[in-house]
């Protein structure tokens, strides 16, 4: 992520949490406030995303780390329909033992 896109994130964030409308001015003028320097197109990205998608919802709706993200997201393109994700199983590995002087027979004192 670079830091235009973390800037407007949290731009976005700050004005929902204030309860002030989402737009690409807004976004604009607080990360100008906040001395970050972004490409013109970013706040109007960010704006235009919170316009189609509640900022509520992006937050609680954060995918999981790793290849859950993928799986999960693809369901809700699959036509909605609730596609069971089985958790990958762990696989136990067995440490190899540590070979001791009993197991070969003799001793150090023999």
């Amino acid at each position: 992520m670079s830091i235009s896109e973390v800037a407007c994130t949290y731009a976005c964030l700050i004005l929902h949490d204030d309860g002030i409308a989402i737009t690409a001015d807004k976004i604009a003028a607080l990360v100008k406030a906040a001395n970050v320097s972004v490409e013109g197109y970013w706040p109007s990205l960010f704006a235009k995303l919170c316009e189609k998608r509640s900022v509520e919802d992006l937050i609680t709706n954060v995918g999981g780390g790793g290849g859950g993200a993928v799986a999960m997201s693809a369901a809700p393109a699959a036509g909605g329909a609730a596609a069971a994700v089985e958790a990958p199983k762990e696989v136990e590995k067995e440490e190899p033992k540590e070979e001791s002087d009993e197991d070969m027979g003799f001793s150090l004192f023999d």
